[in-house]
């Protein structure tokens, strides 16, 4: 398989089960058994026993200490930070106003990809996140359960929860665009079972707590069945999906497959008979889709200098 279609495809599939997540944790948390550290705590814990149940079955890498460290600084920033900042800061702000932030990520990706990558930063490319940034709020806006806000989500704290939504997707972002070279040093086995460890040890004095207080007997199969999808599906496959798609894809094509976490959580809604499919939800998926071409079809900074490079060669 190609390369590039294997990165695409990647990214496709761990944003699809992150989507689906969305509904499932909802339905979980809905019960009141458990708390969002819980859930949080409950991903973490269980990618890690995987990935390094999974590590057994390869031929073991050695990680020196500066790597290590560096895994450290990927844990806190693609794990920790990202999912950390997102659940406070929907504490404190209304969900609608939530996946809407969201929708910021490619865009921090794509500037930050720019200055540190020196990724240029091309009309094509613009214009795609452009597209499906207006997708996604076409999705978001319309749906038709979204949550009013309320006392307790105004004033004060919804600014604090919007600003630690917007938080999350910068550290995303930064952990995509940080690490897009050194994803390429070890298998990706070897890489989430260190990330997943050592946000494990960090979240852990948070959740604690929680953990303890939790009536784990009155959860319904159910929610077990929900919850072993969060777990191993949307949190064991997907980011084994997404350091394929980093390795493979530039920052800013791989930023862009977040908007079919809304497509998803749109379709599964319908599905579920929560909302109904228009005119105006076709006209979002055109858009998401389209922009995520316009971006993959930019030219990325090689592409560039090659052409820059034959220029010269022509006029010498």
């Amino acid at each position: 398989m190609n390369s590039s279609i294997k990165g695409h495809l990647s990214m496709l599939g761990a944003n699809t089960l992150w989507g689906l997540m969305s509904p499932l944790s909802k339905f979980v948390m809905a019960a009141g058994v458990v708390t969002p550290l819980v859930v949080t705590d409950m991903r973490i814990a269980g990618a890690m026993v995987l990935f390094w149940i999974a590590s057994f079955f390869q031929k073991p890498e050695h990680v020196p200490h500066g790597d290590l460290a560096r895994l450290f600084g990927a844990a806190l920033l693609g794990i920790v930070l990202n999912q950390g900042c997102f659940i406070f800061g929907v504490s404190l702000t209304t969900p609608g106003d939530a996946s809407i932030i969201t929708t910021s990520m490619p865009l921090w990706a794509m500037v930050l990809a720019a200055f540190i990558l020196k990724e240029p930063i091309t009309g094509k490319k613009v214009l795609g996140i452009a597209a499906g940034a207006a997708g996604a709020l076409l999705l978001i806006m319309g749906s038709g359960n979204q949550v009013k806000a309320t006392a307790t989500t105004g004033g004060n704290y919804a600014i604090w929860g919007d600003l630690l939504v917007l938080s999350a997707q910068l550290c995303y972002a930064l952990y995509i665009v940080l690490y897009k070279n050194f994803v390429n040093k070890y298998s990706l086995t070897t890489i989430m079972k260190w990330m997943f460890t050592y946000a494990f040890i960090c979240t852990l004095p948070f959740s604690a707590g929680d953990l303890m207080r939790t009536n784990w007997a009155a959860l319904q199969p159910s929610h077990i069945g929900a919850l072993a999808f969060i777990v191993i599906g949307a949190t064991f496959l997907s980011y084994m999906l997404i350091v394929v798609g980093q390795k493979l894809l530039r920052p800013t094509v791989a930023g862009m497959y977040n908007y079919v976490q809304p497509l998803v959580a749109c379709i599964v809604a319908v599905l579920w008979g929560m909302d109904s499919f228009n005119w105006i939800k076709g006209v979002a998926v055109v858009l998401i889709f389209g922009g995520v071409y316009l971006v993959t079809a930019s030219r990325s900074r090689k592409e560039l200098d090659n052409y820059k490079a034959h220029e010269n060669a022509q006029k010498s």
